[in-house]
This record gives structure tokens, sequence and C-alpha cells, in this order.
């Protein structure tokens, strides 16, 4: 059985990702900065910190990522680092966050795909959506949009008409499909 290594928070409590039982670990192809921490809550005092994800060497020589349980999403570095971890988890593995910062949230891109995490307080707008749409065909990409505050009627209704997939990010950070053609990109990359 394995247990994941605690480490110590500043008020003294010993700090360890919470693992999800049962879940099969994943094996690491290519490893990146943002995959190598997680967030987790400490216990003693609350306070929310970077610590190293669980990971397993295997006698094969293959290196396995730990599944560990999300955790409230509490800034909007989490929903990047979550909306992140969905697309490499759905096949696209190179996924970076981009130079550029939208007014209203960060793009994240990487070969074949463009993503857009909303972070306003506000339901994203249909404009939002088709600017997200314009920067894929641009780069012959698929599109991906995650949002905290969920899309406007005319948005999701435009998004639908252009195909965009969209997804809400729920209070631990997990991305949930909204439309069609996010269930579509889910189902085809699972």
């Amino acid at each position: 059985m394995f247990s994941a290594a605690a480490y110590p928070c500043p008020c003294g409590t010993a700090v360890a990702a919470p693992l999800v039982a049962g879940a099969p670990p994943v094996r690491i192809v290519r490893r990146t900065w943002d995959d190598e921490w997680v967030t987790v809550s400490c216990t003693g005092c609350g306070r929310r910190d970077e610590w190293p994800q669980p990971e397993l060497g295997c006698p094969c020589g293959a290196l396995l990522r730990i599944p560990v349980r999300p955790v409230t999403v509490g800034a909007g570095c989490d929903a990047v680092n979550g909306a992140a971890h969905y697309l490499r988890e759905i096949g696209f593995p190179d996924v970076l966050r981009s130079g550029e910062r939208p007014e209203a949230g960060v793009d994240l891109r990487g070969p074949g795909i463009v993503a857009r995490v909303d972070l306003g307080p506000r339901p994203a707008d249909s404009r939002a959506v088709e600017c997200l749409w314009l920067s894929a065909l641009t780069e012959s990409a698929v599109s991906a949009f995650f949002s905290l505050a969920g899309y406007a009627d005319e948005a999701r209704e435009r998004a639908d008409t252009l195909g965009v997939p969209l997804f809400l990010l729920d209070p631990t950070g997990v991305p949930r499909p909204v439309n069609g053609p996010a269930a579509e990109l889910d189902r085809s990359h699972a």
C-alpha cells in the first residue's frame, strides 16, 4: 500500500496530499514543472500551499504519478492548473500557459490546442467565445473554453454553432463539459 510523503507546514503540522483510493497510477511520459506540484490545505492551520505531487518508481523503470483528490479552487492559478491538467490528461501533453494575457482570462496553448480559462466573476459572453474560436482557427487547432462563473445564454448558443467546447470548473477545479462539443472532446480523448 502506497502512502504519500508528508511535509512540514510552517505551523508544524505534517501535510500529505490526499490520495484517491483505488485510482490507477498514471505513467509519467514527460515531466513539466506544473505537474510536479499539487495544492494541499494544511489540516492544522488551513494554509493552502504547493507540495510535491506523489510519485512512485516502478521496478520496470517507469515513473508513476499517484492520483490525488482535487482541492477547492482558491485562486486563479488553481483554475488554470486544473484546466491545464485536464487538457494533458485528454491527450494534449505539451499544453502550457501562453505569454499573452487576455483581459479576463488566461490562454493555454499546445500543439493542436488553444484554450481559454476565464477567471472573471461574471459568466463568459459570446464575444469571448468567438475570440477563442478565431484564435484556434488561425492556428488550425482545437479550442476549449473553461470558466469559473459559467456562460451567458448567447455564449452557449454561439459556442454550439461554432463547435467550441465549453467547460465549467467546479469548486474542486475539475472541468465539467457543459455543451455537446465539450462532451465530444471529453469522450474522444478518454
